[in-house]
């Protein structure tokens, strides 16, 4: 048993090996290697999110400094369901923010009803709220549950500040955040202001530090390499950051699942007309969010955010998805980063694994996951070191991370081969229908 093991692994080296003695000798070999996996097509990807990082650096060193002087009036929407105890953390981190303008919390409560023990934690902390100048707390309780865009439309309706702010209930924010958020709207043409998340549970589990570093590298460095070319793609809905006027304009948010996505598109869409509208990734705007500690929960997540990137691309916005009304540059990122890596890769991953595993010998197999793998472990490493030098600001906890590279690309596979999984599911159920995001019979009414 042993020694067959070892003959094995002994021949997937020499295999290994001859890839890197003779690349070219195969030329159709050498292509099915690198194809499926699309490193050439995601290398300028990466190359672009680095030259924009550097772009950022140089900015945020020589550049001109921040206008201080610009304090706008913010409304804080928290979008309260089920935390309880953990909304009154949020509440504190808001009232706390170091920040001279005036700031309004508005927890709104979906489904107060079936959620006292949430709606009684957010009323405690009016009192403390109130020992604050500049800070006010409006608890406003839906005691018919209508879900989170229903709840976001009444806040923003509420709402008296220039600035609105679209949060999760149960995410806390560093003491900066508001000052750090609002400082894009200095230049009148921002629109719109993605926050920075970072994982708060990290030392939970292995599951929720390969999904910090995850966060890392996709959201904090390379929502700050594509804000540079105002190609950002996505303005998360647990921070989400917006002048109202423009929001009011754009009609608020849809109803529907996946509504941070949706209203990205939707802003998007005024691009090709109006190309001095921006959209801004604040970097040093940071929440602290949970994420899922077991791969179970992990799992029912993704399972929801992927099927609802489907029904948003392919079924809801795909005539959007056009020069004419998001411009050049976010119609071909759109349908690169988006349809291609998105929805497209899934599948050619999992085609491909399964090709090379049913025709090739096991030895073979295995040299070429071995290559693959190293590939993107390299790709991996350097995307880190470039964040963790460049942009972390919290180099203890982050350094803590790198142990755990090694198995981020493992983690990357799986995540793509359930993306595949999440589409199917929802090209055959219309899964996103099936979303604990509101109510069936919400969701039911809506046009999508």
């Amino acid at each position: 048993m042993f020694a067959q093991l070892e003959n094995f692994i002994i021949n997937v080296w020499f295999i290994f090996q001859g890839f890197f003695d003779a690349p070219l000798a195969h030329f159709d070999e050498f292509i099915l290697k690198f194809v499926p996996f699309a490193l050439f097509l995601e290398f300028p990807l990466y190359v672009l999110i680095i030259v924009g990082v550097f772009f950022y650096v140089l900015r945020r060193r020589y550049g001109l400094s921040q206008n201080v002087s610009y304090i706008p009036s913010v409304s804080c929407i928290a979008l309260c369901y089920a935390e309880e105890d953990a909304v009154q953390r949020t509440i504190r981190s808001l009232t706390e923010q170091i920040y001279a303008g005036p700031i309004e919390i508005l927890a709104i409560m979906d489904g107060a009803a079936q959620n006292i023990s949430t709606y009684n934690a957010a009323k405690s902390m009016e009192k403390y709220v109130s020992n604050f100048p500049n800070r006010t707390l409006r608890v406003v309780p839906k005691w018919q549950r209508g879900g989170r865009v229903s709840s976001m439309n009444l806040g923003l309706t509420l709402a008296k500040g220039e600035i609105v702010m679209a949060l999760d209930g149960d995410t806390s924010f560093d003491n900066d955040m508001v000052f750090e958020a609002t400082r894009p709207f200095v230049d009148e043409n921002v629109v719109s202001v993605a926050g920075n998340l970072r994982v708060r549970n990290v030392a939970a589990s292995i599951m929720t530090k390969l999904q910090s570093i995850e966060y890392l590298i996709s959201i904090y460095l390379g929502k700050t390499g594509l804000s540079e070319f105002n190609i950002v793609n996505n303005i998360s809905g647990a921070f989400g950051v917006h002048r109202k006027k423009f929001l009011e304009k754009l009609g608020g948010w849809d109803a529907g699942t996946a509504e941070d996505l949706d209203l990205t598109i939707r802003i998007k869409g005024y691009l090709g007309r109006y190309p001095h509208l921006r959209i801004v990734f604040a970097p040093r705007a940071i929440g602290h969010t949970d994420v899922p500690v077991t791969l179970r929960q992990f799992f029912n997540q993704r399972l929801r955010w992927d099927g609802d990137l489907f029904y948003l691309y392919l079924k809801k916005h795909r005539s959007r998805i056009r020069p004419g009304l998001l411009g050049w540059r976010n119609s071909l990122m759109m349908l690169w980063t988006g349809l291609f890596f998105q929805l497209v890769m899934p599948f050619l991953i999992v085609i491909y694994t399964a090709y090379i595993l049913i025709v090739f010998p096991p030895e073979l197999f295995a040299a070429i996951m071995l290559f693959v793998y190293l590939a993107y472990l390299i790709v991996s490493v350097g995307m880190y070191a470039i964040f963790f030098v460049f942009l972390s600001e919290r180099k203890q906890q982050d350094a803590g991370l790198i142990i755990l590279l090694p198995l981020f690309p493992l983690f990357s596979f799986v995540v793509r081969v359930w993306s595949a999984i999440a589409s199917l599911k929802e090209l055959v159920q219309n899964a996103h229908l099936d979303s604990s995001m509101a109510p069936w019979w919400v969701l039911k009414k809506t046009k999508f």
